[in-house]
């Protein structure tokens, strides 16, 4: 018990999204998930995630493997998915085993299912995270190590089950709370500040006097910014760096000054 407070506390006061997905990877490969994938969007429609570019996505997996279940959209042909987005709460992948046995798995599903098999994806746990909001939802889902098979992860969830779903969720609240990773060019210092000053309610005027910049470089950032977070007007570039955690927060990871900022404080 005191080593799984540690690990929460870990979590909880870790500085990165990379530092604390670390830490809970390490809980998970000890129970026997080496190979975990995480999603998280804030911009769900229905059983879509949104623009990929836009959620989170993280993994133990290797290259391959993530390339093909994040990047070239796997991830959506699955019956875990469909799952994990009409459910909140844990399952173990026998389910999926026997209604693909059964044929009663869509063709896509199925096929889906071949596909892991041939590269030893085939027990696991998947866990549905509650949301504030009905645009936010995140999942897990934990790969069972090769060798173990349905009736093992049984075991292991009976015996470990509520310390894996503790890390878990604290995992994804803190996901939440961070700055979001940027799939695109990262919004810069002044695009940040430019859209804060924006969201306080100042005009490209009043903030060229508090930065000390003309008009003009302040709308250069504003467009910037606007390009950068794939929006059209800079009301929506506010409210979208704002559910994404990039203003009036940490810096996004990766963030780069502007030419005219290096060697300024």
């Amino acid at each position: 018990m005191t080593d799984v407070l540690q690990l929460l506390n870990g979590i909880a006061e870790a500085p990165s999204l990379q530092t604390a997905w670390a830490e809970a990877a390490r809980l998970f490969r000890d129970c026997g998930f080496s190979r975990v994938n995480y999603g998280f969007t804030r911009f769900r429609s229905g059983a879509s995630i949104g623009s990929p570019d836009d959620a989170v996505f993280l993994t133990t997996t290797d290259p391959a493997y993530a390339t093909l279940y994040f990047r070239d959209g796997f991830f959506a042909r699955t019956a875990l998915y469909r799952w994990t987005m009409q459910n909140v709460g844990a399952c173990t992948w026998r389910w999926v085993e026997e209604a693909f046995r059964a044929g009663a798995l869509s063709p896509e599903e199925a096929d889906a299912v071949r596909m892991n098999i041939l590269m030893d994806v085939r027990a696991g746990i998947t866990i549905s995270f509650p949301e504030p909001s009905p645009r936010c939802k995140g999942g897990m889902g934990l790969i069972a190590d090769p060798g173990l098979g349905h009736d093992d992860v049984d075991r292991i969830w009976a015996a470990r089950g509520p310390e894996i779903s503790a890390v878990a969720h604290m995992l994804h609240l803190k996901v939440a709370q961070l700055p979001a990773p940027c799939q695109r060019r990262a919004l810069t210092q002044r695009q940040r500040a430019a859209l804060e000053w924006v969201a306080e309610g100042k005009t490209s005027q009043d903030i060229a006097t508090i930065i000390g910049l003309s008009v003009q470089t302040v709308e250069k950032h504003l467009r910037l910014a606007r390009e950068a977070l794939d929006v059209e007007t800079t009301a929506q570039a506010v409210a979208k760096s704002t559910m994404l955690n990039l203003i009036f927060a940490r810096p996004c990871p990766g963030a780069e000054p502007d030419p005219q900022e290096v060697g300024n404080p």
